[in-house]
């Protein structure tokens, strides 16, 4: 029998009143083993509901109580992972050691809002005037939304949600529609931990849901990840009804080689970064710069390496990269490649024709490579968000700068040099929001932001960290005097205050 994926509202499975269900495909066989119910208008509204009464406690509970419960929900979550990485594996397809990397990720942002105490510290000045304090304080937005992509369907709700709820919020996550369940069993482990009822609710569904999120009067705040059009769009609309919006939104991500690199450890790295959960990832390498010389050398390095990977089902412990999630993506993400010749690139290796044995209806796609791209080319333009790496060449640094610093795009990038030098020019001169120095896929640790810049960020803040805490909390300063006893009265008096 087909599984079904409902909705969780108010501390409960809520089945689907829509009447509207999508399909969701264990991307390896090509099997619809899954429908998720769609939320109606009506249905966010009940979600929103039962946020808006659960803040009426929740947002005044103290950060004893709210650490407490995320104390226990991590203990829940660690027990847990391999279950979630299960689930993530059924119904996106990544390899299941990949999906335990992403619980574990999300792990740290919850580490984070365990010690959220820290980050809500206010500020105090004594004796500003004559008597007078003044301090600074945070305090919760109310109910706030999360819409997140289905290429981390545990760790992109986990950089929201639990930060949002331990500041005081409640929270409305509306997940992908193509891999649902593991924000089911989040939302379970959220309850048995002991969060009360209607602080953490799921909506599931599509454009219909989202919208009213984005409009609903009773939202105050909307984080997303995903494409930049969308991004777009999420952070235009919430923008217009009055909300807060952090949207991060698309990748190009630039690994720039200088010929002094050591070229076997760049070539590991442009691989692992490129073709790790088959290029579904918005901090993966799609395009490496090759500066001078070694390009020709670095091309053939990541041609063998990329040759011998291992490709098939997520729960077969030998896989190293698993099935595109939907077979559109797969098509669309063979398009480039099919194309790559006819606009100037030179095709090494081409995986559209790819399949497995004994899983032929899986949304299949081999390792693609493609050499002396211009940028003219889609395969450079455009985010394809699968396993093709691109390769452009350049003669210099500043060259390779110029072209980097070119495309929309500005989520992450890297250098690998071993100039010192060299290395810290290129971290202050490239326009990106995350930086790495050897490091392929700079995505922060948890006590840091993560966010882009240009296209790749729709807002003012980045996701977790002090940006996190500060996105889901609003300041307040207040002012205070207490007049001594024997003091004489002050009297009336129309000029402006001064501080004396």
């Amino acid at each position: 029998m087909t599984k079904i994926v409902n909705h969780w509202i108010g501390g409960k499975t809520v089945e689907g009143a829509s009447g509207t269900y999508g399909p969701v495909t264990n991307p390896a066989t090509g099997e619809v083993t899954t429908k998720v119910a769609f939320a109606s208008v009506d249905e966010v509204d009940a979600a929103v509901a039962a946020a808006k009464e659960a803040y009426l406690t929740w947002g005044q509970s103290s950060l004893a109580q709210r650490t407490s419960i995320l104390f226990t929900f991590r203990a829940l979550l660690d027990a847990n992972r391999d279950a979630i990485a299960e689930l993530i594996t059924a119904e996106h397809g990544k390899v299941h050691s990949d999906a335990l990397g992403e619980v574990a990720r999300g792990l740290e942002i919850v580490d984070l809002a365990c010690g959220i105490s820290v980050q809500l510290k206010g500020e105090l000045s004594t004796q500003v005037a004559s008597r007078v304090d003044v301090s600074s304080i945070r305090q919760p937005l109310g109910v706030v939304a999360g819409i997140t992509p289905f290429n981390f369907p545990a760790m992109v709700p986990m950089w929201m949600f639990p930060i949002a709820i331990a500041c005081g919020n409640t929270f409305v996550l509306k997940p992908s529609e193509k891999d649902p369940s593991a924000s089911l069993k989040i939302a379970e482990l959220l309850a048995e931990a002991g969060l009360p009822d209607g602080v953490f609710n799921v909506v599931h569904g599509d454009k219909v849901a989202v919208d009213r999120l984005l409009e609903h009067p009773d939202v105050k705040a909307v984080s997303f990840v995903g494409s930049t059009p969308i991004a777009r769009y999420i952070h235009t609309t919430a923008s217009a009804n009055g909300k807060r919006v952090q949207a991060l939104g698309g990748a190009k991500n630039h690994m720039l080689v200088l010929p002094d690199a050591d070229l076997d450890a760049a070539a590991d790295a442009a691989v692992s970064a490129a073709y790790g959960s088959a290029g579904e990832r918005c901090m993966a390498i799609s395009a490496v710069v090759a500066v001078g010389a070694i390009g020709d050398e670095l091309v053939e390095k990541i041609r063998e390496r990329a040759e011998k990977i291992k490709i098939g089902p997520g729960d077969d412990p030998t896989s190293e990269m698993g099935p595109l999630i939907t077979k559109v993506h797969r098509d669309k993400v063979a398009s480039y490649v099919e194309g790559a010749a006819a606009e100037g690139c030179e095709v090494v290796l081409d995986g559209t024709g790819f399949t497995v044995d004994g899983f032929e209806d899986g949304h299949w796609i081999g390792i693609s490579l493609l050499d002396r791209v211009p940028t003219s080319a889609k395969a450079y333009q455009d985010e394809i968000f699968g396993p093709v790496l691109t390769v452009l060449r350049t003669e210099t640094y500043e060259e390779a700068l110029d072209l980097i610093n070119a495309s929309p795009f500005g989520n992450g990038t890297a250098i690998f040099t071993r100039d010192g030098g060299a290395a810290r020019r290129f971290q202050l001169e490239v326009e990106a929001g995350m930086v790495g120095v050897n490091v392929p896929i700079p995505v922060p640790v948890g006590y840091h932001s993560f966010g882009g810049w240009k296209d790749s960020l729709f807002g003012d803040h980045h996701i977790y960290g002090n940006d996190g805490t500060h996105f889901y909390t609003r300041g307040k300063v207040v002012t205070t005097r207490w007049p001594d006893p024997a003091d004489a009265p002050a009297g009336v008096d129309l000029g402006f205050p001064r501080n004396h």
